[in-house]
């Protein structure tokens, strides 16, 4: 058998990419998660679907947790959070809801190539992932070199950090994985 080129270039990047991924930033945003009241995870695109599985993840922990834009999702207010995913930092949407938050008093953290950019000027503590976006025409100066479209290696990453901080979180929560198991969805 002779191993998949592109997989193997693709996890390389990743490997490269992760070492620049600061364990403070990370850390501060766990904090953020475990002091809220709920936790609001948003992101719009492909951004958007790993958010969605991160909130889906922070459920199983046990957090009071809601992904914006759901039908059932209420309004945000001081003392929660807004977790938002955006490559670019300035995805219209988003930088919307960031200011609603803002004004709610929730906190508001990000994961982000552009911490320097309009959700991340806003925000109280961010996660730097090395990536480009086509929206913002930015490109990491340290990434590792890409084969993938613009944006794909950023939401790869970003999914991979989000589990990382569950597995922290799992700890810090004194959560089992049977409680974990308990809390997955029975209706699918």
């Amino acid at each position: 058998m002779e191993p998949c080129k592109n997989l193997a270039a693709i996890l390389e990047e990743l490997t490269f990419d992760a070492g620049l991924v600061s364990q403070e930033e990370v850390e501060r945003v766990e904090g953020l998660i475990l002091e809220a009241r709920r936790v609001f995870v948003a992101g719009a695109g492909r951004s958007g679907f790993v958010a969605r599985a991160f909130s889906n993840r922070l459920m199983h922990l046990g957090l009071d947790v809601h992904f914006v834009g759901d039908p059932t999702t209420p309004s945000i207010r001081e003392g929660d959070l807004l977790i938002v995913g955006s490559g670019s930092g300035t995805t219209k949407g988003m930088v919307n809801d960031v200011k609603i938050a803002k004004r709610e008093g929730a906190k508001i953290a990000t994961v982000t190539i552009s911490p320097e950019a309009t959700i991340g000027s806003m925000a109280d503590a961010h996660i730097t992932i090395p990536g480009s976006s086509s929206r913002s025409g930015k490109r990491t100066v340290e990434k590792a070199p890409s084969i993938q479209p613009n944006g794909s290696s950023f939401e790869q990453l970003t999914w991979l950090v989000y589990d990382a901080m569950v597995v922290d979180l799992k700890r810090a929560l004194d959560q089992s994985q049977d409680q974990m198991d308990y809390r997955h969805a029975n209706m699918e």
